[in-house]
């Protein structure tokens, strides 16, 4: 299996409750405009706030599994150009409230204002997902979170390090013991 049949296995495990998500069950676009341009400099602020969301711990974060440029990879081939906008902008927004938080770009702040910062954020999401409107883009921060955590799950890192990895399957066991603590199957 491919990391695109991982990614649309799990967008359907989900229920295609991701942003994009219809593209990742049927592929992703081919008919779009001039993909958008992205700097180093992008990839290593959307680096910085995925390992915000999924720092190092026992296991490496997202950071390691280079999340920032498996986001703008998605982002150019798989959202529509209104979500694209959305996302890029909400670049943006995220760096002009860490400077008018805390005076400076979120690359520049400590790691527990970066972690104070996108919990705010998360509430925002949260508020603003409950009163939209079906028309109404997703936030962006919400985009950044799932894009993470779709990123990193299915990277080599995420898959066998965070979690629990069988190489070759075996026979299928529908009930195993499981402690709270440990690792998840892939």
């Amino acid at each position: 299996m491919n990391r695109r049949e991982a990614v649309q296995h799990i967008a359907l495990l989900l229920g295609g409750a991701m942003v994009g998500s219809s593209a990742l069950l049927t592929g992703c676009k081919t008919e779009t405009g001039k993909p958008t341009e992205w700097k180093p400099e992008d990839i290593a602020y959307l680096d910085e706030i995925a390992d915000t969301i999924l720092p190092t711990t026992g296991t490496p974060g997202a950071k390691a599994a280079q999340v920032g440029q498996f986001m703008t990879v998605m982002v150019n081939d798989c959202y529509e150009e209104r979500d694209q906008k959305v996302f890029r902008e909400g670049m943006d927004k995220l760096n002009a409230l860490a400077k008018d938080k805390h005076d400076n770009v979120f690359v520049q702040l400590t790691p527990q204002q970066r972690h104070e910062l996108l919990v705010a954020l998360d509430a925002e999401q949260k508020d603003y997902a409950g009163k939209k409107k079906p028309e109404d883009p997703a936030h962006y921060f919400r985009m950044m979170k799932e894009l993470t955590l779709l990123g990193y799950f299915t990277s080599e890192i995420g898959s066998t390090q965070a979690r629990r990895h069988i190489p070759v399957p075996g026979s299928y066991k529908g009930c195993v013991p499981y402690q709270k603590g440990e690792k998840a199957y892939t």
